[in-house]
């Protein structure tokens, strides 16, 4: 018998909680969790795409039958079918697109700890080489011994240097970070 997000200590709660989980549930059911994972990665990219979508995902002005129409249409478009279109069409009739977003995330999650999967998120100062990249993923799948889902980012404040959190480690080995421990280190010796 699965257990809720509250009682299993997973970060999955409220709405989007409850929404992720049944969804994870009925697609092993029917294992279809990769189809289920594509469809929502697939509307997921929309979003980030769309600002006419985010707007209707997220406006309280938009009645329930102009979300679902809509999002007909999106999802026919997008050729977004099967139990995760049906998800998403469900969320827009119970008038939840708002809280779509999260509960693509905390699919996401319920995806990666059902295949033991360990999200790590790095930090460079610059876009690495693809060599580099796949260094990277070697040493985090040999440290964390499981598979990685890497989400990389850019960050040029760094200067240089890389930071990593893995689970809820983290280590910081950028440039800005030991120039500010320098210069600490020099106020302090004066």
């Amino acid at each position: 018998m699965a257990q809720n997000a509250s009682e299993s200590g997973s970060p999955l709660a409220g709405v989007a909680g409850r929404y992720a989980s049944a969804l994870f549930e009925l697609a092993r059911e029917e294992r279809s969790v990769d189809a289920v994972a594509e469809g929502l990665e697939r509307f997921d990219a929309l979003l980030s795409e769309s600002a006419d979508l985010r707007r209707l995902v997220r406006s309280p002005a938009f009645s329930a039958g102009d979300q679902v129409k809509a999002i007909e249409a999106v999802l026919a478009s997008a050729e977004i079918g099967g139990l995760a279109g049906n998800f998403i069409r469900l969320s827009a009739a119970n008038r939840r697109l708002f809280a779509l977003p999260e509960m693509i995330r905390g699919f996401r999650t319920l995806v990666r700890e059902s295949k033991g999967i360990v999200r790590a998120e790095v930090r460079l100062a610059e876009q690495p080489s693809d060599a580099v990249l796949q260094d990277i993923k070697a040493s985090l799948r040999d440290v964390a011994r499981s598979e990685i889902d890497l989400d990389l980012r850019i960050d040029p404040s760094l200067i240089g240097g890389i930071v990593v959190k893995l689970g809820s480690r983290m280590v910081d080995a950028s440039l800005r970070t030991k120039l500010n421990s320098i210069r600490l280190a020099m106020r302090d010796a004066r």
